[in-house]
């Protein structure tokens, strides 16, 4: 009788799946990942071309970055109500699958309004694909080799925007602009097989679903959403152009601004409210994962400002061609790849509180070294910084993600997850646009400092002007284009300067902000890293 019964509990329990390769888990969805976040900033250095090949202006052509940003804006802080209502895997497979899709309708778009629309539809896709990763590698992986999974992942997340703008220079001078979406499709179509066949959703996932299903809780919030979707897109316009628009001096920017402070506000009152929201903001009340989100903004605003600041400055200043600039940036990449195995040892030996204390005041150092260069420094300078700020950031990741879920309840996964790709995103998004205008605003200061002490009657200006109109005159200029042009050259000089001291006091204030993270490490609740702790301590 005992066997008989013992037979039919067997026939009745579903079959176990195969066990599957933590790692190539992790890589498969570190390679979507990758995707999307090159994604961000292969097309930039794209737009002159996409303008003259759509026949329309180069202010017209940044919608194509704009719209991205936006649905990446409105999808992310729902992704992991999202997953939860269509599976963790059935979601994650439907983003690659629409990023993909739209990548190659992106490549064949036959206007500028189609593709800013093919454009938001790989913004939507994309959107969802690093919460869910974080997610699934955080059940994926035990708690004692998450650090491991982590530090894949920020290989990823470092390397993507810094070999973008490079990458993206090469394929748009060697092929065409359409190639820049085109290369998504070969990588989305294998991430999709490898998806399929190794990720699963965990058993304590699934039943969670199913019993908020039986109890009504996977009921669309529609006023959540929708005050999400406008109010988080209408901030991500604001940021994007504020700085092309003159900020409040535009009714546009003041009306898109006005709308999103609202609906914000807003939502985050009817979210923190509601039974089962959109966006669980009730998990920021502990410390650590509130602590760990203001680390992601931190680093992402530090990263993506300079990322951007970087390249500007060596291609305006310096002559450097798209490829060179973005190779200015590889070494920072380079470090933190190097690094990460030997951070996974050492993280549980030193702490947390330690390490993230050293990860930020490294990276602050890294910009102020950054703001004390000059128009003689060579690259090996510039390469040199960017490897002091990757050393910095090379002991932020592993910690920062142990951080986030060291107190955080198992089935609240995939809602943390989407909260510090939030946070991460905008970090990234108040970042560039911080950079943008504080070297917008701080080269009219200096321009008009030097402006003031620069004279026809100043004996440095007639002496430069003399010299300079002489040697002209030995080349064959007349004598009066050769002042002409001496005074050129005076003005070429004063903008080079002024444009060099205003990346300057940008370097210095990004470094001012990320060092900030110093003293935020010392509010953090002690856990150990690598085993369980309980949500209720």
């Amino acid at each position: 009788m005992a066997a008989l019964v013992a037979s039919r509990t067997a026939a009745a329990a579903p079959p176990k799946r195969l066990a599957h390769n933590q790692w190539a888990i992790a890589l498969t969805v570190t390679m979507a990942t990758f995707m999307e976040l090159l994604d961000t900033s292969i097309s930039n250095v794209s737009l002159p071309h996409i303008a003259g090949g759509l026949g329309t202006s180069y202010d017209e052509s940044t919608w194509v970055l704009t719209s991205y940003l936006v649905a990446n804006a409105i999808i992310l802080p729902m992704s992991a109500w999202l997953s939860r209502a269509f599976g963790r895997k059935r979601y994650y497979m439907m983003c690659v699958a629409l990023f993909t899709a739209s990548s190659f309708l992106c490549g064949v778009a036959p206007s500028l309004a189609m593709l800013v629309v093919f454009r938001v539809m790989q913004g939507i896709g994309g959107g969802g694909l690093a919460p869910v990763e974080q997610a699934i590698l955080v059940d994926t992986f035990p708690k004692e080799r998450l650090g491991g999974a982590f530090a894949l992942y920020s290989m990823a997340m470092v390397t993507a925007p810094a070999i973008g703008p490079p990458l993206g220079g090469w394929i748009t001078d060697n092929f065409s602009w359409r190639w820049v979406f085109f290369i998504n499709v070969p990588i989305g179509i294998l991430s999709l097989i490898l998806s399929n066949r190794l990720v699963h959703d965990p058993v304590e996932f699934t039943e969670e679903r199913k019993r908020a299903r039986r109890s009504g809780h996977l009921r669309i919030d529609y006023v959540g959403i929708t005050l999400i979707a406008v109010g988080f897109a209408c901030l991500e316009v604001v940021l994007d152009r504020g700085e092309r628009d003159d900020w409040l001096e535009s009714h546009f920017i003041v009306t898109f601004l006005a709308i999103a402070v609202v609906a914000i506000a807003i939502a985050i009152w009817w979210e923190w409210r509601h039974d089962d929201p959109v966006v669980e903001l009730t998990l920021l009340r502990e410390r650590n994962f509130a602590i760990a989100n203001v680390y992601y903004f931190l680093f992402a605003f530090g990263l993506f400002g300079s990322t951007v600041l970087i390249p500007e400055m060596l291609q305006t200043l310096f002559g450097y061609t798209a490829t060179d600039a973005g190779l200015a940036l590889g070494p920072g990449a380079a470090v933190i790849t190097i690094l990460a195995p030997f951070v996974v040892r050492i993280v549980p030996r030193v702490g947390a509180k330690r390490m993230l204390a050293f990860s930020f005041t490294v990276a602050a150092l890294s910009f102020f070294y950054y703001s004390g260069m000059t128009t003689e420094t060579d690259y090996f300078h510039f390469a040199l910084a960017r490897v002091f700020q990757g050393f910095g950031y090379a002991f932020m990741f592993i910690p920062v993600s142990q951080l986030a879920y060291s107190y955080l309840p198992k089935n609240k996964n995939n809602k943390g997850s989407s909260l510090t790709n939030l946070c991460r995103n905008w970090g990234a998004s108040f970042g560039i646009a911080f950079v943008t205008t504080m070297l917008e605003r701080r080269t009219q200061y200096h321009q008009s400092v030097l402006v003031s002490n620069l004279t026809s009657g100043d004996a440095s200006v007639r002496q430069f002007v003399r010299a300079s109109s002489d040697f002209l005159v030995t080349r064959g200029a007349t004598t009066p284009d050769a002042i002409h042009q001496a005074y050129g050259m005076v003005q070429s000089t004063m903008t080079q300067q002024a444009t060099m001291l205003a990346c300057m006091d940008c370097f210095h204030l990004l470094g001012l902000i990320v060092l900030a993270g110093l003293p935020l490490a010392f509010l953090i609740r002690r856990f150990e890293i690598g085993k369980v702790t309980s949500a209720g301590h």
